[in-house]
């Protein structure tokens, strides 16, 4: 086999991304100017602001965040769901862009189904966590932090993913705007015997607390029980109806 010399393509500035990565990049779904188009929507650009919580049980994880979105400085929508299910018992909270979001929650239900008609059986949770970890590394979902709840032949679990694609297993976790305001409360009221119904009033009171404070957060509140069951999603305009 010859080895190649000055004509290695390898060095060359890629086609489609002007860079000198490998010859393997872009790969599919990949997006190397993400960062700078968000940047350059701004304010235009329609955002859940946000403060999501989930919270692991013995029994299974809650889910919860408000349900404010902004455009701007204002309020662009006092009913979001933020919450979704995307697998028979998983649900996936969203914090950040909005349209990302909705792309990356479509994907990854479509990829769910595709799995479950390929196998036979639903996708643990480890390999959801995964998938999810992918779809945030490839670029395409920019600006999207999402919380990852659900149950499986393993029990409960919690994912942290961040928006470059990391995944940790947590006990309980936060994301968004109001985190800071959520985590303290967390940090003082979690523990790891709660009921799902202490659980819920738990979550309830840590986004209350961050609704006082961030701006970007508020409207109520939206709160997920992921069980062996299912998923339940509910909304509720008054904290007092959780608390």
């Amino acid at each position: 086999m010859r080895t190649p010399m000055n004509n290695d393509v390898s060095g060359r500035p890629d086609s489609l991304n002007g860079d000198h990565g490998d010859v393997f990049s872009p790969e599919l779904g990949e997006f190397p100017n993400a960062g700078d188009r968000a940047d350059d929507l701004g304010d235009m650009e329609t955002k859940t602001g946000t403060t999501t919580v989930g919270l692991k049980t013995q029994e299974g994880t809650v889910l919860a965040t408000d349900m404010r979105a902004s455009l701007g400085r204002m309020v662009s929508s006092k009913d979001v769901q933020k919450v979704e299910e995307i697998h028979p018992t998983g649900a996936l909270t969203i914090a950040g862009s909005v349209s990302a979001a909705q792309s990356l929650i479509s994907s990854i239900r479509a990829e769910v189904r595709l799995y479950e008609a390929r196998r036979g059986e639903d996708m643990s949770m480890e390999a959801l966590s995964t998938l999810l970890g992918n779809f945030l590394r490839s670029g395409g979902f920019y600006i999207v932090q999402p919380i990852l709840g659900g149950v499986d032949d393993d029990g409960p679990h919690i994912y942290s993913i961040d928006p470059a694609g990391s995944i940790i297993e947590e006990e309980y976790t936060v994301t968004g705007s109001g985190s800071q305001y959520a985590l303290g409360v967390l940090e003082q009221q979690y523990d790891e015997d709660l009921s799902v119904e202490e659980a819920k009033t738990v979550a309830a009171r840590s986004i209350e607390s961050a609704v006082e404070r961030d701006l970007a957060s508020g409207n109520g509140i939206n709160v997920c029980v992921v069980t062996e069951d299912g998923v339940e999603i509910t909304q509720h305009e008054e904290f007092e109806e959780v608390i």
